[in-house]
This record gives C-alpha cells, structure tokens and sequence, in this order.
C-alpha cells in the first residue's frame, strides 16, 4: 500500500513512462488528439503528472487512456482494472476492514480494536525485553533460543515505528471521536462543504479546462493541478492540486470553479486549511508514510514486515516449547 504509485508505474511501465521536454501540451490540444482517435468517446476527466516522467491520462466513458503530455503520442489504453488493480483495492479494503462487505463497520470496528490491543501489547513485549536487553543472536543455540533472540532484536529495534503506526491507525479508525477532538485541541473549526449549484447561462459557453487550471492555480498560488473533471452543463469544474511539499498521492487541496463565470467557489489548500483538518492529513500522512516521500514509506513497509516477522516467531517460539514438552512426556 505504501509504495503503489511506484508498482502501478513498474507494471505498466509501457503506460506510465514518458521523456521528460521542457514543456507539456496543453488540455485543449490533448483533447483534440484523444476525440481524433476515439471518436466514439467522451472525456470526463484527465489525471496531470506532477512528476515529469510520468504520463498524462485522460478518462473517457469508457476507457483510460495513457499518453505522452510532450508529444501527444497515445501510449495506451486500459478498459476498466486490471489484475493488479484490483488486488489493490482488495488489499487496501483488507486492511481497512477485513474486506468485509454489505456488513456495516463490523470489519472496521475488529481493526480499530485490534489496533487498540496492539498499543497495549506493544509496551509489555519492551518490558519483557528490557528484563534481558538481548541485541545479539545465539545462533549456535537450540532453535527455539534463536527464534528468541530474533524476536527480541527485531521487536525492540521496530518499537518505536510499529507503535507511531498503531497510533495513528488507531486515530483513523476512530475518526468519528478523534476528528473533533483535532478541532478542539487546535481551536479551529472545519470548513464547511460548499453548496454548489450551477445555472448554466442561455448559450453560454464553458470555459476551457486550461482556463480552469489557471484560475486554480491563481486561488492557491504555488499549487500543481493533477486532476481535473470535465464538468456537465450544470456542474462545476472541481480541481484537485497538491503543494511540493504534499507528498500523499490524493493531494489536500482542491478548488471549485463555476464553469461559465470563473468565479472560484471553493477554494481550500493544506497550507491554509484550519489547524485540526491539518492535523488530521499530518496523522494519515505518518500512517502512509507519505509524510517525508520515499524515505518514510520504506520505514513504515519495514515496519510492518517487522510486526508480521513478530506474529511468526512468536508462533514459532510457541510451537518448539509445545513440541518439546510432548517429547518429554512420550512413552519409551
């Protein structure tokens, strides 16, 4: 979960992977290319790479397709997920909820808890450890001591890091509670949802998507468009944007525009949104590991391998003592 833009890309490396040129093509002429090629389809949205050396996409009825935002060049098209798509979504519905489905919260509910339980076990298994403050391996000991010595090094070494995730996965499960709790903490409130509702002029035009990034990136200066609907005759453009330093994929920041008139109508960025909705974005981002890139994220995927090594050498541990208790009671 943590580095999924990354595998995306790697397995569809054909689709995602562009040279990077100073200057990429503007929406207006990218759409003309797409509606030459797929005269049957109509663009609903496109999906802008931050990253150079990623592709642009445009979202069709019907398909995605992937092109080039240097050249035009279509790379590619994908008609709904594919095997690995879906298995994200799998993974990430696994972890939120057990992939309970058509059930309430009953899978969210054993998560949240089970992260609860977690921060209660994770402090008496350092209590345990500090009785010996083993840091090194007897690998000529018997199996069991081994495993033991494993276990000690590895769980003292990822205390820190497995309690941060449990926290704030505790915080996301409960964010019912918790989310008030940020607002109060910080005295701030949240910004309330705008009630958009767009009365399309007699033979009025829409503004060009181009338009809209601009007037986005004039409402929050300093911000990178990389999603934007093509609205319909009575809805708005809503535009997606991320600052340099966000480094989640989903981005914080979002502006919406009335498509006739260019009045912005909404307009909320992560450096300017109320202190408890950044406290919220910065405890998910420690979650992710997205907070620091690259660099977080390994921390956290080791992290999590280190808590599920901990779940087999434990079980490990317990099976060689009951194996071994029963060769002490086996008959001659």
């Amino acid at each position: 979960m943590a580095f999924e833009p990354e595998i995306d890309h790697l397995l569809h490396a054909k689709l995602s992977y562009v040279e990077p040129h100073s200057n990429a093509l503007s929406l207006a002429s990218i759409g003309e290319r797409v509606r030459a090629a797929f005269r049957t389809d109509t663009i609903a949205g496109y999906d802008l790479s931050t990253s150079p050396g990623i592709s642009y996409r445009v979202y069709t009825n019907s398909q995605t397709i992937y092109l080039d935002q240097y050249s035009g060049k279509i790379l590619g098209t994908m008609q709904g997920p594919d095997f690995w798509q879906n298995a994200q979504q799998f993974i990430h519905q696994l972890h939120l909820r057990l992939a309970f489905r058509n059930k309430g919260d009953i899978g969210k509910s054993i998560m949240s808890w089970a992260g609860v339980i977690l921060l209660i076990i994770l402090p008496a298994g350092l209590m345990l450890w500090w009785k010996q403050k083993r840091m090194a391996i007897r690998w000529k000991e018997k199996p069991r001591l081994v495993w033991f010595d494993w276990h000690s090094l590895i769980g003292v070494t990822a205390f820190i890091f497995v309690t941060i995730l449990a926290f704030t996965g505790v915080m996301i499960g409960f964010e019912d509670q918790t989310t008030p709790v940020f607002y109060k903490l910080t005295g701030s409130k949240p910004t309330a949802s705008p009630d958009i509702k767009i009365t399309p002029p007699v033979n009025a035009k829409q503004l060009s998507p181009d338009s809209a990034l601009k007037i986005a990136g004039a409402a929050l200066p300093g911000v990178l468009p990389f999603n934007i609907n093509i609205p319909g005759a009575a809805d708005a453009y809503e535009i997606r944007c991320r600052y340099p330093e966000d480094r989640t994929p989903g981005g914080r920041s979002k502006v919406i525009i009335d498509p006739y008139s260019g009045k912005v109508l909404y307009a909320e960025g992560s450096r300017t949104a109320p202190a408890g909705t950044r406290l919220r974005v910065i405890n998910r981002a420690i979650h992710t590991g997205d907070i620091f890139g690259i660099f977080s994220k390994t921390i956290v995927s080791l992290a999590s391998l280190a808590l599920g090594f901990q779940l087999i050498s434990g079980l490990r541990m317990y099976l060689l003592r009951k194996w071994k208790k029963k060769e002490k009671v086996k008959p001659a």
